[in-house]
């Protein structure tokens, strides 16, 4: 059986450092822009990858949000498709996964 106080921390812990990403990008598309043309362009291909990682990140809080759901609801760690346990190794490399590494190939 998992630890489900374990997964619950690791996703916490996640998000936590998500949110923190999220800050440092939005203080950083806040920074005031270069009045140089050249430096201008460059700002605003900055400030894309920027927007791409904060919304990465936005999305993954999402998914975690919905994993700690799971734990509470005694859900976290079987598959939502087979409804067979996910393995650790799985849950490891990805807290969020809703299904086991067969139905995720599958799907």
């Amino acid at each position: 059986m998992i630890d489900l106080t374990h997964y619950a921390e690791l996703i916490s812990a996640r998000i936590k450092e998500l949110d923190d990403r999220i800050h440092d990008v939005d203080h950083e598309l806040g920074e005031p822009k270069s009045a140089d043309m050249n430096d201008q362009s460059i700002d605003l291909e900055d400030d894309e990858v920027l927007e791409g990682l904060g919304m990465a990140a936005q999305k993954e809080i999402a998914l975690l949000d919905l994993a700690m759901k799971r734990i509470k609801d005694g859900s976290f760690g079987i598959c939502k498709k087979c409804e067979e346990p996910i393995s650790e190794a799985r849950l490891n490399a990805v807290l969020y996964a809703p299904l086991c590494k067969n139905c995720a190939a599958g799907a």
